[in-house]
Order: C-alpha cells, then sequence, then structure tokens
C-alpha cells in the first residue's frame, strides 16, 4: 500500500512539473517582414526589371490602341461612301482587331506576373530562411510579421534579418 501511494505521488508530482512546462510562455518575436523587403537590392532590381517588361507592354498596348482607333475613324468617314460588303468586312476587322488587343493585355498580365513570381521567389525563400535561422539562433520559438499585429511589444528582429541578408 505504501508504495501504491508513493507511485501516486510521484505520478502526480510528473504531470504537475510537466502541465507547469506546458504553460511556460511561448518565446515570440516579430519582424517587419515588408520594410526588410522593401530595402533588399535584390527586391529593388527586380522592381525595376518589372517595371521595364510593364513599360514594354505598355507601349505595344498604346500602339495597339492607337492603330484601333485610327482605322475606326478612317472607317467611319468612308462608311457612307463605300458599299455594304466593305463596311461589313471592315466591321470584322475592327472586331478581330480588338479580340487581338484583349488577348494581348490578358496575356501581358499573365507573363508579368509569372515574371514577378519568378523574380520574387528565391528572395522570399531568402527571407523566410533567414528568419528561421535568426529566430532559431536566438531561441524564439514564434516570430510573427508586423502585418496585423496589434501589439509589438516584444523583441524586434528586422535590423538582425536585415545584417544576416547583407544589407
Amino acid at each position: 500500500m505504501k508504495q501504491i501511494k508513493t507511485f501516486l505521488i510521484a505520478a502526480i508530482a510528473l504531470l504537475g512539473f510537466q502541465t507547469i512546462n506546458a504553460q511556460a510562455p511561448a518565446k515570440l518575436a516579430h519582424v517587419d517582414v515588408n520594410e526588410v523587403m522593401s530595402k533588399m537590392p535584390a527586391v529593388i532590381d527586380a522592381q525595376a526589371q518589372l517595371k521595364k517588361i510593364t513599360d514594354t507592354y505598355s507601349v505595344e498596348y498604346k500602339n495597339m490602341i492607337d492603330e484601333l482607333q485610327a482605322k475606326l475613324k478612317k472607317y467611319d468617314t468612308e462608311a457612307p461612301t463605300v458599299t455594304d460588303v466593305v463596311n461589313q468586312t471592315r466591321q470584322q476587322e475592327v472586331q478581330v482587331m480588338q479580340k487581338g488587343i484583349s488577348d494581348f493585355q490578358d496575356n501581358a498580365q499573365k507573363d508579368i506576373e509569372k515574371k514577378r513570381e519568378d523574380l520574387m521567389k528565391p528572395i522570399t525563400d531568402k527571407v523566410k530562411a533567414s528568419i528561421q535561422k535568426i529566430g532559431k539562433a536566438k531561441g524564439y520559438q514564434y516570430v510573427l510579421n508586423n502585418d496585423g499585429l496589434l501589439l509589438a511589444d516584444g523583441p524586434d528582429l528586422t535590423a538582425d534579418i536585415k545584417k544576416d541578408l547583407g544589407f
């Protein structure tokens, strides 16, 4: 009976110790990922590349729109003097041009988004790896992004992340 009592006391003490350890507060820190990303030379370079691509597409799109508007103006002024068959052919030509412009715009947006993903994924992976590295090295169980934080009273790892990334 004494052994059972001793065993129960030991079990209760062990459970109590585990409960105390389980209730220990988690170590939290935060980082401003937007600030890190906005200052990274790789991000600045990627943004410049995306702007160049976007500008190129914008010029091509504007040229296509200008060409369409010029044809529409010409066709409108000539419409009363040409046959119905010619007007109908011109109307079909305009519809084909409008579809081409719409397709161009869709493809340009998809291409820009794909390029953005291709450029940004390695950068975001690098930032994430740095956050994990610094967080673990400093003994944090959780590192939160400042986005959505209503109170950021814990340690801020932003400077450490920037230093680890080399800027």
